[in-house]
C-alpha cells in the first residue's frame, strides 16, 4: 500500500519530515513559484483558484496522480493527527485504512443548521443553486443533501484520505456538480474571501457524499501546527483596544472583521477560543458600563489576564451545570467577591451553557454565594 498526502499551500512553510507529505502549491497560475509541486501543470484548473481555493489542488491530484494506491488532502498548517496531537505516520494511515473506506475530519458541531449558517455568512442563492444541480443531475443524492443541510454538522477543510479510485469517484461527482453550478452562480463581484464559493460548499458536499455512499468513515482529529496569521493579528489589535480600555473601539473593529471574515470564529481558526472570549469580554463590559458606570476593563486591561479571568468564570458555570463544582460555598463567595464578578458577567457566562431564561435563574442561584 502506497500513501501520498498532498499538503495544499499558497505560501512557504516548514514541511513535515515524513516523506508521505508532499507540498502542492495551489493557485500557482496566478502566483509566484514557491518551488513545490504545483497545480498549474498537466490537466489543471489553477486559474480558478480565487473561486475554488484548495480545490484546484484536489482537481490536480484527481487528474494527474496515477501512481499512489491511496491519496489524501491536508493543509500546510492543518493535519490529521492522533488524539495526543502528533501528525499521523504512513503506518498509522495504513492501519486506519485497513478498516475504513475514508479518513475525514471530525464533524463540526454548528449552532444552527448548515443552511441557516451559510445564509448568515454567504449568499444563500449559491447553496440553493448547488442544491438545484444535485436535484436535477444527481437525484440519488438530493434527499441526503436536503436532510443534512437542515442539520447542524459538516466536515471542514476539504481534508480526506482514501483509495485513489474512490477519490477519483468523489472528484468526478463533486466537480461535475460545480461545473453545472458555474452556469447558475456569478461570484465575480464578491470580495476575495466570499469569492471562494466552491471551496466553502465542497466541505459540506464531502459530508453528503460520504453519508449517501454509506462509507466507513474514520473521523480523525485535526491538529494545527500554527494559528492563522489573520487570527493572531485580530487578537493583537484587540489587545491594544483592551489596553486602552476602549471597548467601543474593540467592538467596532471586531464586527468589521467578522463581516469580512466570519470564518475566523470557527473552531479550526479560533483554536484557542480567545476570539469568542473577546466577544464575551466586549459584551459584558459594555453592559456593565451601561448598568454600573464601570466595568471589568477598568480593573483589568491585559489581554492574557482577561482571557484567564473569563475562562475561569466559564469553567465555574460549566462545572455548576455538570454538577461537578468543587468550590465550597465560602470559596465560591470569596471568588465572586475578590474577582468582582457582576450579575451581568454571571448571566453572560451562563448563556453559553443554558437557554436565556434558565441562564438568568442559574446566575441568580450562584449570586447567593456572593452575599
Amino acid at each position: 500500500m502506497s500513501v501520498t498526502i498532498f499538503t495544499m499551500t499558497h505560501k512557504k512553510f516548514p514541511t513535515p519530515a515524513d516523506p508521505i507529505y508532499v507540498p502542492l502549491q495551489v493557485g500557482r497560475a496566478g502566483a509566484p513559484d514557491l518551488g513545490y509541486m504545483r497545480d498549474d501543470t498537466g490537466v489543471s484548473i489553477s486559474e480558478k483558484n480565487c473561486y475554488y481555493g484548495e480545490l484546484t489542488g484536489v482537481y490536480w491530484v484527481w487528474k494527474n496522480i496515477k501512481t499512489s494506491d491511496y491519496v489524501g488532502i491536508c493543509h500546510y498548517r492543518r493535519y490529521f493527527c492522533t488524539e495526543e496531537g502528533r501528525i499521523l505516520t504512513e503506518k498509522e494511515y495504513e492501519a486506519i485504512l485497513s478498516e475504513n473506506d475514508v479518513i475525514v475530519s471530525k464533524k463540526l458541531k454548528l449552532n444552527f443548521s448548515y443552511y441557516d449558517g451559510y445564509a448568515g455568512d454567504y449568499n444563500i442563492r449559491d447553496l440553493d443553486a448547488v442544491g438545484e444541480v444535485i436535484r436535477e443531475h444527481y437525484p440519488d443524492y438530493y434527499e441526503t443533501f436536503e436532510r443534512l443541510v437542515r442539520e447542524k454538522g459538516t466536515y471542514f477543510g476539504n481534508m480526506m484520505v482514501c483509495r485513489k479510485a474512490l477519490f477519483d469517484e468523489y472528484c468526478e461527482w463533486l466537480f461535475g456538480i460545480f461545473q453545472r453550478a458555474e452556469e447558475k452562480i456569478d461570484a465575480s463581484g464578491y470580495d476575495a474571501y466570499h469569492r471562494r464559493v466552491y471551496g466553502f460548499i465542497s466541505e459540506f458536499l464531502l459530508y453528503v457524499w460520504v453519508e449517501k455512499r454509506g462509507l466507513r468513515a474514520f473521523a480523525c482529529k485535526v491538529g494545527m501546527t500554527d494559528e492563522k496569521r489573520e487570527t493572531a493579528e485580530l487578537k493583537e489589535r484587540l489587545a491594544i483596544y483592551f489596553a486602552k480600555k476602549d471597548i467601543a473601539g474593540a467592538k467596532a473593529y471586531l464586527l468589521d472583521c467578522l463581516e469580512k471574515r466570519p470564518d475566523v470564529l470557527m473552531e479550526a481558526s479560533d483554536i484557542t477560543g480567545e476570539l469568542k472570549l473577546s466577544m464575551q469580554v466586549i459584551a459584558v463590559c459594555e453592559l456593565e458600563q451601561e448598568t454600573y458606570g464601570s466595568s471589568t476593563i477598568d480593573r483589568m486591561q491585559d489581554f492574557g489576564a482577561l482571557m484567564t479571568h473569563f475562562r475561569r468564570l466559564n469553567g465555574l458555570i460549566q462545572a455548576w451545570k455538570e454538577g461537578e463544582i468543587t468550590m465550597s460555598p465560602p470559596e465560591a463567595a470569596n471568588y465572586l467577591k475578590s474577582e468582582h464578578i457582576t450579575d451581568i458577567a454571571l448571566e453572560a457566562s451562563a448563556r453559553l451553557f443554558y437557554p436565556a431564561a434558565e441562564a438568568a435563574r442559574i446566575a441568580t442561584e450562584i449570586v447567593v454565594f456572593r452575599k
